[in-house]
């Protein structure tokens, strides 16, 4: 059975690894055999380190996630340094919060861009390798709550997470055929970057933590599990899922 969950011999191209979600992504895949080539603005350092002390191979690739023409240019940079891509994680995302009756265009194609556009023309980009190459892959999407919620402040985040849930139903529906997956993890409400604001208000945050049945914001290692359920073989007929790991959010 532990075979099933081996990623030994892959590699994964994880989005935004810098920090919080995607280095934990990035370092749970590493530990399950893969391979890691890691896109975004940032040098990963602490992501490499850790995925090297595991053992693996690690590549950098520079880019601007928010510049979807990029993402040819990611995938074969990844593939001529490490020798395929099997494994896509869209990680990277941003978020801008302002009411409805305020929020600006630039505010808006801002977060479309990195959080749903690029997603598209990345996962075009290695479905493309796969399909040359006569392989089998996996791309796993990063959702939200608010694939499923409204939430407040946020349309362009909350438009651009309904569309990646709209998007991964769409591409597995296209490329099941061709041996490629693909599903989302939809996180809670976890302790990153993006939630600072969230945290530090006093208010929201105690509403959060009261509708949440695990009672504490997710740890981003509380995803890797998923994560390298849905990259391996034990996931072969799991395709056009979104799975929440939100401490029980959507089941209050």
């Amino acid at each position: 059975m532990s075979n099933l969950f081996s990623l030994s011999g892959r590699v994964a191209l994880v989005t935004g690894a810098n920090t919080g979600l995607g280095q934990a992504l990035a370092v749970a895949l590493a530990a399950a055999g893969a391979d890691i080539a890691a896109a975004g603005r940032s040098v990963p350092t602490e992501t490499e380190a850790e995925v090297k002390a595991l053992g693996r191979k690690f590549h950098f690739i520079q880019a601007d996630l928010g510049d979807a023409s990029v993402s040819t240019r990611v995938v074969d940079e990844a593939v001529a340094a490490l020798g395929s891509v099997d494994i896509l994680v869209n990680n990277a995302g941003t978020i801008r919060r302002n009411d409805a009756l305020d929020f600006t265009e630039q505010d808006w194609d801002e977060v479309m861009n990195v959080n749903l556009k690029t997603v598209f023309f990345l996962s075009q980009a290695v479905a493309r390798h796969l399909v040359a190459a006569n392989k089998p892959g996996r791309i796993i999407n990063i959702a939200s709550m608010l694939s499923f919620q409204g939430g407040i402040r946020v349309a362009s985040y909350t438009s651009s997470k309904s569309g990646v849930a709209g998007l991964t139903k769409l591409l597995a529906n296209e490329w099941a055929s061709k041996g490629i997956t693909t599903n989302a993890i939809a996180p809670g409400y976890f302790a990153t970057n993006n939630t600072t604001a969230l945290r530090a208000d006093e208010k929201r945050n105690a509403e959060i933590l009261g509708r949440i049945p695990a009672g504490r914001w997710g740890d981003p290692k509380d995803l890797g599990g998923a994560a390298v359920f849905l990259a391996s073989d034990a996931a072969a007929y799991v395709n056009g899922a979104v799975i929440p790991v939100d401490g029980g959010w959507l089941a209050r």
